[in-house]
């Protein structure tokens, strides 16, 4: 079910779709995120940088929240004026939450995984996990648009 409804008037857009918890369904989100943020005349440099943490949070979400038969859902509120983009991932697993780690540690160049949430430490202004009753979460990360300054 595809949501694009971006008020006529408003510098808000909003987008909310529900996707297979598989490879395609987290591939399919960052498409989705950078054709709707691109629809909304974002700036690259969002768009580049929420293309990222929309990727490592739905490929999360089917790693580490997928529950067999559950989709999970992503969402997108872009307001212009602010110059600010929440990202949602939400999935069917309430019992799994992200930690944040240490990089840098012991190890780091050995380990396969566990980097995407530095990724998305790095990229967004904040991210946090919150309950998504009866069983769920979701993982909201906030983007802002860099203000150039000049030295």
């Amino acid at each position: 079910m595809n949501h694009a409804t971006p008020d006529v008037g408003a510098p808000a857009g909003t987008f909310t779709q529900l996707l297979s918890s598989t490879r395609r369904g987290a591939r399919l989100a960052r498409l989705l995120t950078v054709t709707e943020l691109r629809s909304w005349g974002a700036p690259d440099d969002l768009t580049e940088r929420a293309e990222i943490v929309v990727a490592e949070l739905a490929a999360n979400a089917v790693l580490h929240g997928r529950v067999p038969g559950r989709s999970f859902r992503l969402t997108l509120v872009y307001d212009a004026a602010a110059g600010h983009l929440r990202i949602e991932v939400t999935d069917a697993r309430g019992d799994a939450y992200p930690h944040r780690t240490a990089c840098g540690t012991e190890g780091d160049a050995l380990r396969l995984g566990g980097r995407g949430l530095a990724l998305v430490t790095a990229l967004a202004d904040h991210w946090d996990c919150v309950p998504y009753p009866p069983g769920g979460k979701t993982v909201r990360a906030a983007l802002s648009t860099r203000r150039e300054t000049t030295p």
